[in-house]
């Protein structure tokens, strides 16, 4: 455009010049060898403009005949080039697809259209074509030889980080990212590998200043940062806890601060400030865990903390639930703890209220446990057993398909930072790091005194669980008095059909379950059910 623009000013400068000139006529004379030459003065400027036209001709005809060897050669060489980046792009293409034939061909191609030292992509492709053609140890020769040349550093230590993590080896792979942060401290990817394995082994402090490095040179997210460094500190408090509860302390403290939701943080904090003899602090931490999102393990940390009767922990969990009453992990607490202080009545409705909002696994247990003791009939607790092993599970911390009981800063899978969640598992957890289910060694631990009688008696169907959302039932607990005798093994055949589906489902709440227990029969009948 500025081209243009000059051009356009020149043209009309000349012929502002030409005009100026026809407006004033003149005559121009020169004597030269004794000759003399008459011309009037427009004829004088038209001469010397076209002299300076010509000369301009021929120093560009000399010029071009001059340089035309190398211009022929310069243009050929382009087009080898041109003809070499296209086979360099196709090759690139046929890696990416997994065509390793093509890949080799095109390789072959642009190594003798392309010096491979004026092109580092011939490297890559050279690499990547290895790998796919499954010979792994040239390609990280290949890498090996990138990771020398400082033009090709990055890339070549990337390639030896990816192929040490593809067969395990851990070890290499970590020696290839920490060499790649110390070369390049702004690549993402390095910084990322660099802090895991640093928090993994335990150097958080390390990982620490990583982190605020990457957080200079990248311009990272401020959220991201400190949700990141939260996780570090909680992890660095949590390995402080045992010999220094207050590094611990403050640590955790400092995590809450940048990442408040972060419940394992006020876990270590409340711990820490049990041990420094700090109850009030502990319990306010709690409370203010509690009030952003309740949890189970923060309930359970809240009642237990400072120990005392299991009246105080009856208060403690009521105090929970006057924070967050339509919690399930708040009804859950308080029945708990009201099971604790042997007060049935308060821990049989807090129980039920909870499986109405949730029907978890643990509301279940809990029935079962109320009713061992506070009744002892087993076939209540056989009831509450089987709907627990049918009922979801309780969310726990999971990270990459484990479950764990407490709460780590990494993944033990894949090393992923910050990779537990609380949340629930609907399928089975195989090499979970808990124990097994504890509804089935509940089971296995009831007693079993049925004699052979009994034990060709047809069992009872289940009774269906009520849905959640339903309106509360009051419960009603049928005496033992009123429960009728299991049917003998001859009345067994004659037993009724179940009732039609239409009828209306009556709630597991509210009514005898359909294993009656155990009930002792007349003197005059002989046998016993159990």
């Amino acid at each position: 455009m500025i081209r243009i623009l000059v051009f356009i000013a020149v043209v009309l400068a000349v012929g502002y010049g030409f005009s100026w000139l026809a407006d004033r006529p003149g005559d121009l004379f020169i004597i030269w060898q004794g000759q003399r030459i008459e011309m009037t003065l427009m004829t004088a400027a038209v001469l010397v403009s076209v002299l300076i036209a010509s000369v301009m001709l021929v120093w560009w005809l000399i010029r071009a005949i001059w340089t035309s060897p190398h211009s022929v050669t310069r243009y050929f060489r382009a087009r080898k080039r041109d003809r070499g980046y296209q086979a360099l792009s196709t090759g690139l293409i046929a890696v990416g697809s997994g065509d390793a034939p093509l890949a080799r061909r095109m390789l072959d191609r642009t190594k003798g259209l392309i010096r491979a030292d004026s092109e580092p992509l011939i490297h890559l492709l050279e690499a990547q074509a290895l790998l796919i053609e499954g010979k792994t140890e040239d390609a990280r020769k290949k890498f090996e030889a990138m990771a020398e040349d400082p033009e090709t550093r990055e890339l070549g230590l990337r390639g030896l980080y990816l192929e040490a993590q593809r067969l395990g080896a851990h070890e290499a792979a970590r020696h290839y990212a920490e060499k790649a942060v110390e070369k390049a401290p702004h690549l993402p990817w390095a910084a990322e590998a660099t802090l895991e394995y640093r928090t993994q082994a335990g150097r958080f402090d390390d990982a620490i200043r990583l982190l605020e490095t990457q957080r200079v040179l990248n311009g990272m997210d401020r959220k991201t940062h400190d949700r990141k460094k939260a996780v570090l500190l909680a992890g660095r408090a949590l390995s402080r806890l045992d010999g220094d509860p207050k590094g611990a302390r403050e640590d955790a403290v400092h995590a809450l601060k940048l990442s408040p939701d972060l419940v394992a943080a006020s876990l270590v904090a409340a711990k820490a400030y049990l041990r420094e003899d700090n109850q009030r602090k502990a319990m306010g931490v709690l409370e203010q865990a509690w009030k952003l999102t309740p949890h189970a393990q923060v309930a359970s940390a809240y009642v237990e903390a400072g120990g005392g009767s299991a009246a105080d922990k009856l208060r403690r969990a009521q105090r929970l639930e006057s924070m967050q009453s339509h919690a399930y992990e708040s009804l859950y607490a308080v029945a708990s703890a009201a099971l604790g202080a042997r007060e049935f009545a308060l821990a049989r409705a807090k129980a039920e209220a909870a499986a109405r909002i949730d029907d978890r696994e643990s509301a279940f247990l809990l029935m079962a446990d109320i009713e061992e003791a506070e009744t002892g009939d087993q076939g209540r607790v056989r009831h509450w057993l089987a709907q627990a092993l049918r009922a979801p599970r309780d969310p726990e911390w999971v990270a990459d398909g484990q479950a764990s009981d407490v709460w780590l800063p990494l993944s033990p899978v894949t090393g992923k930072l910050d990779a537990f969640e609380w949340k629930s598992l609907h399928r089975a957890r195989p090499g979970a790091i808990e124990d097994g289910n504890r509804a089935a060694e509940a089971f296995s631990r009831l007693p079993d005194r049925r004699d052979a009688a009994t034990q060709t008696a047809e069992p009872a169907p289940a009774a269906t669980p009520e849905p959640v959302g339903a309106a509360p039932v009051e419960p009603v607990v049928a005496p033992a008095a009123s429960v009728a005798p299991a049917p003998a093994p001859a009345q067994t055949a004659s037993r009724k059909a179940p009732p039609p589906a239409e009828e209306p489902v009556q709630p597991f709440f509210g009514r005898p379950p359909d294993d009656p227990g155990v009930k002792q029969p007349k003197a005059a009948d002989g046998a016993r059910l159990f």
